[in-house]
Formats: structure tokens, C-alpha cells, sequence
């Protein structure tokens, strides 16, 4: 897989079918997407791009209201090089990028990526002001001659699949199951792991703090039944997301038990992906009643799978 930074600079000689979107989260969504440009790019013989943004468009409209993100760069290129997509295009969105009108974006990216086709969801919007849309778009089909694919919303259990439905489901509900489905995998943090209080190796507990980037989806406090992945090695977890009222923490903290490990950790990189909301938290009367909570999310966790598929 080719990947690039360009804002209409390069030029790409073969032809290409081309997917546009900020595909935040690759869901189940954004793969059926990529799914259909691929299969018409085989078609038409052409390549097959992907082309999104390095950054959300809102870092630059209104830093404020820009949303967590699902994903970094890095996993999302790993993703979209498992799914058999020839290029991507990671575009920088400034200001001369937030200007461009809707035709002269789609003008664009037929003179310097050479597109056959263009594949977008029903409600994808463009241009200058989001003003540009898939009815604009059939129109500019015909006027440069390439081909277009309106890709259909898709569904899980009734609700449209989206990015923003994604992160209602982390951060407001905890429902990690439901998001995971239409992820089409475990979300997950990464972290650097960092030294925290230290109390639950007085209960028996020993947990390891994570040092996340905010910028991304927490979900909601409570406590996880997680697989803590490090070093090509997976391991049952539970992971709580608070501020352990029954230890009074006024700081909120991605704290987790592994099951059955022991080593030390600190100042490494792991991967904590949510499996199962096991519980809300909450704060109990003595250290005693929280071990005992903890040994009953212990059996639980010892029940789960540790397989991510």
C-alpha cells in the first residue's frame, strides 16, 4: 500500500477509484464503503485510494467542538492495508483546503489523482461549507465522466452505523459489546504505563495506571472486563475507569488488575481492549468490601475469552 500527504500537489498517472470520507473509527460502515471502491476499482481496472484527513476538519473550523477521536493514523493505515486498499492519501485540512468550493474540489482529484470513480456514503457532504452533496456529485459525475457509488447506511439491530453513534455508545453509556460490533473489533487505549497510588497492592490488587492521550474516546467510568495486549501477548484484565471514591482520588485514572501477572511494566507501551462493562463504580465502606467486590470481578474475568476476533 502507496501512502501519502498531499493536498493536490502530486499528480497519479494510473487511474484510480477513489473513497472519500474522514473514516474516523473504520466502522462496520466505512468498510462497506472501502469494500464497494475496491471492487469497482478491480472493475475498471484501476487502483483503488482512500482519501481522508491526517487531522478532524474541526481541529481547524472550531477547535471546540471537534469531536474524541476512535483511531489513530497509524492503526487506521495498518486496517486499510489489510483490507487491500492500494493508496491512501492522509490530507493536511487547513485554511486553503476549508475554502475549496465543491467543484473545484471534485476538480481536483480527477486532474491529479486521475479518478475513474468516486465512492461516498448517502450522506456524505463536501466543499466549502459542506455545501456540496451526493446530488451535486451526480451532476459533476457526468460533467467529468467518471463513475459514482452512493453507498447505502448500514445497520446494526436497527441503528445507523456512525462515528458518532460510536462514541455515544463508549463515552455515555459504556455499552463497549454494542460498539465493538460495529467496529468490527474491540475499541481500544493506548498508553504509557505510570505510577499511581500503589493501594490496591495493599488489598491484593495491584494495578497498573495508563498514561492515555485525551484527545480520545474514554468510556464511561466503570468498571471492564479488558485484554491487555504487550509485546505480542495477551492477558485477562480488569480495568477501571473513575476515580476510586472508596480510596477518595480526585483524579480520574485508566487503572488495571492483570490477571496472573506480575512483571513490571512501568514506562511501557500497552493496549487495553474493552471488552465487557462488568459494573458501574462505586464507592464501598471499608478496603475489606472492595477486595471482596474486586475477587468477584476476578471470577468473572476468569470466565471471559481472551480471543479479539
Amino acid at each position: 500500500m502507496i501512502v501519502i500527504e498531499d493536498n493536490f500537489n502530486k499528480r497519479i498517472n494510473e487511474k484510480t477509484v477513489i473513497a472519500l470520507g474522514g473514516f474516523d473509527g473504520l466502522h462496520i460502515g466505512h468498510r462497506a464503503l472501502i469494500d464497494k471502491t475496491i471492487s469497482t476499482a478491480k472493475r475498471l481496472n484501476c487502483r483503488s485510494m482512500v482519501f481522508t484527513f491526517k487531522n478532524h476538519p474541526l481541529t481547524v473550523i472550531n477547535k471546540a467542538c471537534a469531536p474524541k477521536l476512535l483511531l489513530n493514523n497509524h492503526d487506521k493505515l495498518n486496517l486499510l492495508k489489510s483490507y487491500g486498499v492500494d493508496i491512501v492519501n492522509l490530507v493536511n485540512f487547513d485554511a486553503d483546503f476549508m475554502k475549496m468550493t465543491p467543484e473545484a474540489y471534485i476538480a481536483s482529484l480527477v486532474k491529479n489523482y486521475n479518478a475513474a470513480g468516486l465512492t461516498v456514503g448517502f450522506n456524505h457532504r463536501f466543499g466549502y461549507k459542506n455545501l456540496g452533496d451526493t446530488d451535486l456529485l451526480k451532476k459533476l459525475s457526468k460533467e467529468h465522466g467518471f463513475s459514482l457509488s452512493v453507498v447505502s447506511p448500514v445497520k446494526y439491530r436497527g441503528d445507523v452505523v456512525s462515528s458518532s453513534k460510536i462514541r455515544n455508545l463508549l463515552g455515555e453509556e459504556g455499552n463497549v459489546e454494542r460498539a465493538a460490533k460495529m467496529l468490527s473489533r474491540p475499541y481500544f487505549l493506548e498508553g504509557v504505563v505510570v505510577r499511581g497510588k500503589q493501594l490496591g497492592r495493599k488489598i491484593g490488587f495491584p494495578t497498573m495506571n495508563l498514561d492515555y492521550n485525551n484527545e480520545f474516546v474514554l468510556p464511561r467510568g466503570g468498571v471492564y472486563y479488558s485484554v491487555l495486549e504487550h509485546s505480542g501477548r495477551r492477558f485477562r484484565g480488569i480495568t477501571n475507569i473513575g476515580y476510586n471514591p472508596t480510596v477518595e482520588n480526585d483524579k480520574l485514572s485508566v487503572e488495571t488488575h492483570i490477571i496472573g501477572f506480575d512483571e513490571d511494566l512501568y514506562d511501557e507501551t500497552i493496549r487495553i481492549n474493552f471488552i465487557k462493562r462488568i459494573r458501574d463504580e462505586k464507592k464501598f465502606d471499608s478496603l475489606t468490601e472492595l477486595s471482596e467486590q474486586l475477587k468477584k470481578d476476578k471470577l468473572f474475568a476468569l470466565k471471559q475469552d481472551l480471543d479479539l476476533s
